[in-house]
C-alpha cells in the first residue's frame, strides 16, 4: 500500500480532512471532532431527536460550492440558459474514473434557478477538459459581475428583507460584500430604470475589508452604493435635505449580519473545529446586542430589520433577539416569514435554552451566576423568566437552518418589524437647540436612558454615545461638479446629452488640477454626501461614467465614455451611437481595431457618419429571431480615422461572446485536443488575438452550434 493511500486511510478513521473543499482550498490533517461542541448542542436539544449523528456527519463533510446568477442584469436569463443547456447537460452525461458526475441542481428555494449548488472537488474538475471549461466560465462570469459565489445560507437574509427599488437600506456589517451585491441586485429589479429611488449604505468596521465590499460592489456598477467604515454598533445618525428641510435619515430595510462564533461554518471553515468553545458566544453576546440595538435605532417604523449569524448558539441567537423584544416595550415584533422560502427546510426558534461555561458549568437562570462570573455571564443571555412575556415573543418564528436538512451550513435568522419609535426615544424627545446640537442632547438622552435600564434590569438599551474615530487609509474627497462646470461645455455638445440629464449627480475625486474620471451617483446619495461630510468616512461610491483622453481632446471632447457607466449613462446620450448586429459585435470584440468595411452595411454606414471619438455600440434584441440574445447590449467603441475599436474589459468580452453563441476557453499548457475533437471543431476555430485578451496566453473561440439564449 502506498504512502498516499495509508494517510487516506488513516485519514478516514480519525476524522481528518485532507480533500479539497468544493472548489475552494484544500485542509490537510485536521482532526474534525470536539467534544465540548458535541456534549454542547446534545444538551440543548436543538437537533430534532435521532438526527444528531446526521448532524454531526453533515458538519465533517465538505460544503458544495454555491454559484448566484447575478438577477439584476438583463442578461441573467441569457447566463441561465447557457448555464443549463452548454454545461449542465454535458454535465450529466459524463463519467470519470468509471463514475457519473452529479450535474449542479438549483436550490428549490431561491426564486427563479438564480441559484445552484454542486459537490465537484477541484481534484475532479482538473480530470476532465469539459469541467475545465465550465470552471473557466464559472470565473470569467464572476469576476465580470454576472455570477456571484455564495453559500446558499447567506442567501436568506437580504431575500427576508423584500427590497424594493425605492427602499433605503443599511447593511451594518457588510463585508466582504455578497449580500451587498443581492440587496444592489434587487434595487436594480428594473434594468430600464438607470437611477433607483433606493440605495444601500454598506458599512464595515475593518477599514481593510471595506476594500474587498468596494469590489465586490464595483462589479455590479451601481450609482446607488456607498460603503462607509464605521463600528456597527455606534454608527453615526445621518441626515438628508428633504424638502428644504434638514431631517434625520430612517432605512426602510437594514441588514444586521452580526460578527459571531461561526460555528455553524465548521463545514468550510475547518479550524473552527480545534479553536470553538462557548466562551466565544459570551464574549460576542454584548457587541451583537449593542450593533442590533443601533440598528433597530436607526430603522423607519414599518421597516424590516432581518438580524442573522452564522452561529447555531442561542446565546448569540434567540437571546439577542428576545432582550430587543423585551427592551422595545411592544415597538418590534418578529414577522412570520414561514411562507417566504417555499422549498426552504428549517427549524422554528426555541424558547428555552442554558449556558455552559467553558470549563463545562451549566446555568439555566442568571440567579444561579455566581458573583465572580457576572462581569462574563449577562442577563440578557437567558430567556426572559416571565413565561406570558415569553409566548409574546413568538421566538418559534425565528428560523434556524440546520446543515444536515438540505446539504447547507448552519444559519439563525430572524426578521423584525418596527411597529413605533423605540421607547428611550419617545422618553427622551428632541430639545429644541437646532443643528447638531439638537440631535447631540437627544443621543444624550437615549444613552442615558441606556444606563440607567441596564442597571436596573440589565438590559441593553441604545450604544452610549462615543465619539468618532476615523482609522486607515485617508480618502480622496468626492467633490461634485456645478452645473456651469466647463467640462460639460464639451461633453454635453459631443455627445448630445438630454435636456434631464443629471448634472448635479456627477463627481470627481480631486479639487485641483485636470479631472481624471468622472463618476455618478443617484440624487439621494448625492443628498447623503453632501448634507453628512463630517460625521461619516465614506470609503468608495458612484460608478465611473467618463475618463480623461487627451488624444480626444483633438476631436472635441477630452472625455471618453468608460465600459463601467454605460448601462447609467446611454439613456441620456443622442448622438455618437451605432446600432450593431450580433455579426459586427463578433468582430469588434475578436479583433483589435478592425476596419470600418469588417462592419455589416447598416452599423457601416453609421459609422462613416460620424467623426473620431468615443461611441456607444448598441445592439438591439429582436424578438421575432429568438436564436439571437434577447436583451440589449452596450459597449464603449472608439472610432477612428479609418477603424473602429471596442474599450471593453477582458472578462466582459468573454461575457458577451458567450451570449452571442460563441465559446471562450482557455487550453491547458501543452496539451492537444485528441483527433475526435480536432474533427468536431474543424471549420469552427477562429484563434482570439492576443492584444486584445493578453492576460490569457492560449485561448481559443469556437463558434458553438446553437446560441446559448
Amino acid at each position: 500500500m502506498g504512502k498516499r493511500s495509508r494517510q487516506r486511510q488513516k485519514n478516514q478513521s480519525t476524522g481528518r480532512d485532507s480533500r479539497d473543499n468544493g472548489w475552494g482550498n484544500g485542509y490537510a490533517d485536521i482532526v474534525k471532532e470536539n467534544k465540548l461542541f458535541e456534549s454542547y448542542y446534545k444538551e440543548l436539544g436543538l437537533v430534532p431527536e435521532g438526527e444528531f449523528e446526521q448532524f454531526m456527519d453533515a458538519m465533517r463533510e465538505p460544503l458544495p460550492a454555491t454559484i448566484r446568477i447575478t438577477g439584476y442584469k438583463s442578461h441573467a436569463k441569457e447566463i441561465l440558459h447557457c448555464l443549463k443547456e452548454k454545461y449542465f447537460k454535458d454535465i450529466q452525461e459524463l463519467e470519470i474514473d468509471g463514475q457519473k458526475i452529479e450535474a449542479p441542481q438549483a436550490l428549490s428555494w431561491y426564486p427563479d434557478e438564480q441559484a445552484w449548488h454542486t459537490n465537484m472537488s477541484r481534484k475532479i474538475i482538473r480530470k476532465s477538459p469539459l469541467l475545465e471549461k465550465f470552471h473557466q466560465f464559472l470565473v470569467s462570469e464572476t469576476e465580470s459581475g454576472n455570477i456571484s459565489r455564495q453559500e446558499a445560507v447567506s442567501m436568506l437574509p437580504p431575500l427576508l428583507l423584500k427590497i424594493e427599488p425605492h427602499h433605503k437600506i443599511l447593511d451594518m456589517c457588510a463585508a466582504p460584500g455578497s449580500k451587498t451585491a443581492q440587496l444592489i441586485e434587487m434595487l436594480h429589479a428594473d434594468m430600464d430604470v438607470p437611477f433607483p429611488e433606493g440605495f444601500v449604505i454598506a458599512n464595515d468596521v475593518d477599514n481593510k475589508r471595506c476594500y474587498l465590499l468596494v469590489h465586490q460592489a464595483k462589479r455590479l456598477n451601481s450609482p446607488c452604493i456607498m460603503v462607509v467604515n464605521h463600528d456597527a454598533s455606534c454608527i453615526p445618525t445621518l441626515h438628508i435635505n428633504s424638502g428644504g428641510k434638514r431631517d434625520v435619515l430612517f432605512y426602510d430595510r437594514i441588514l444586521c449580519d452580526v460578527p459571531c462564533s461561526g460555528d455553524g461554518t465548521l463545514r468550510k471553515n475547518i479550524d473552527v473545529w480545534k479553536k470553538w468553545t462557548t466562551s466565544n458566544s459570551l464574549h460576542l453576546h454584548g457587541l451583537q446586542l449593542r450593533i442590533a440595538v443601533r440598528g433597530v435605532e436607526q430603522l423607519a417604523v414599518g421597516g424590516r430589520m432581518v438580524y442573522s449569524t452564522c452561529s447555531l448558539n442561542p446565546i448569540e441567537d434567540e437571546a439577542v433577539i428576545a432582550a430587543l423584544l423585551e427592551k422595545s416595550e411592544g415597538a418590534l415584533e418578529l414577522a412570520d416569514s414561514s411562507a417566504d422560502l417555499p422549498g426552504l427546510k428549517w427549524m422554528p426558534g426555541v424558547s428555552s435554552w442554558k449556558l455552559m461555561t467553558k470549563e463545562g458549568m451549566w446555568y439555566s437562570d442568571w440567579s444561579e451566576v455566581p458573583s465572580s462570573r457576572q462581569t462574563q455571564i449577562r442577563p440578557t443571555m437567558f430567556p426572559p423568566t416571565d413565561s406570558e412575556k415569553l409566548a409574546s415573543m413568538h421566538l418559534e418564528r425565528c428560523m434556524r437552518i440546520l446543515p444536515h436538512h438540505q446539504n447547507t451550513g448552519g444559519f439563525f435568522v430572524a426578521v423584525l418589524v418596527k411597529k413605533a419609535p423605540m421607547p428611550w426615544n419617545k422618553r427622551f424627545p428632541k430639545v429644541k437647540l437646532g443643528g447638531e446640537a439638537e440631535e447631540e442632547e437627544a443621543f444624550k438622552g437615549a444613552s442615558l436612558a441606556q444606563e440607567t435600564a441596564a442597571k436596573q434590569d440589565g438590559v441593553c438599551g441604545p450604544p452610549p454615545l462615543k465619539k468618532m474615530k476615523l482609522f486607515g487609509y485617508k480618502e480622496d474627497p468626492f467633490v461634485f461638479l456645478t452645473e456651469d462646470d466647463p467640462v460639460f461645455t464639451t461633453i454635453q455638445s459631443f455627445y448630445d446629452l438630454s435636456p434631464d440629464f443629471p448634472k448635479l449627480n456627477v463627481l470627481t475625486r480631486t479639487h485641483e488640477g485636470k479631472k481624471r474620471h468622472l463618476y455618478m451617483v443617484s440624487k439621494e446619495l448625492r443628498n447623503m454626501l453632501l448634507n453628512n461630510s463630517e460625521r461619516m468616512k465614506v470609503i468608495n461610491t458612484g460608478v465611473k461614467v467618463w475618463s480623461r483622453n487627451s488624444d480626444g481632446e483633438e476631436f472635441g471632447c477630452a472625455f471618453r465614455l468608460a465600459q463601467e457607466g454605460i448601462y447609467t449613462l446611454q439613456p441620456y446620450i443622442r448622438s455618437r451611437i451605432i446600432t450593431v448586429s450580433v455579426e459586427d459585435i463578433k468582430v469588434l470584440l475578436t479583433q483589435e481595431n478592425p476596419f470600418l468595411s469588417k462592419l455589416q452595411d447598416h452599423a457601416h454606414a453609421q459609422a462613416k457618419k460620424l467623426g473620431m471619438g468615443s461611441i456607444v455600440l448598441k445592439y438591439i434584441p429582436n424578438p421575432s429571431n429568438p436564436a439571437e440574445p434577447q436583451c440589449s447590449i452596450q459597449l464603449c467603441g472608439w472610432r477612428g480615422k479609418t477603424s473602429i475599436r471596442a474599450f471593453v474589459p477582458r472578462n466582459e468580452r468573454f461575457h458577451y461572446l458567450r451570449m452571442l453563441g460563441v465559446e471562450v476557453f482557455k487550453d491547458k499548457q501543452g496539451q492537444k485536443p485528441s483527433d475526435g475533437e480536432k474533427e468536431g471543431k474543424e471549420g469552427e476555430e477562429a484563434e482570439v488575438q492576443k492584444p486584445i485578451l493578453g492576460l490569457l496566453k492560449y485561448v481559443n473561440v469556437v463558434h458553438a452550434r446553437s446560441p446559448c439564449v
